[in-house]
């Protein structure tokens, strides 16, 4: 298991169009994909999953991934939430 706590962001936080692309990006990957967010985990391909944490600008989160290429998942979601 892979793990590292990002802050976001993304101006809107991760708001429906933007979580959608992070959904669609976790589904590239292999590994399970996890985020949390003040101790509730749920899965990051799930849009439901990702929309219902509600997570705004500045919000600290933890991202996990567990599998094959889960390094390179937590990186590659990383990089798309902590851009400006």
């Amino acid at each position: 298991m892979y793990e590292k706590q990002v802050q976001v962001k993304l101006k809107l936080g991760l708001q429906a169009r933007q979580a959608a692309h992070f959904v669609q990006e976790a589904n590239r990957f292999r590994s399970e994909v996890y985020l949390e967010k003040e101790g509730k985990r749920v899965n990051a391909k799930s849009i439901m999953g990702v929309m219902s944490l509600a997570i705004a600008k500045n919000t600290t989160i933890t991202l996990a991934a567990d599998g094959d290429d889960e390094q390179a998942a937590v990186e590659a979601l990383t990089a798309l939430i902590v851009v400006e």
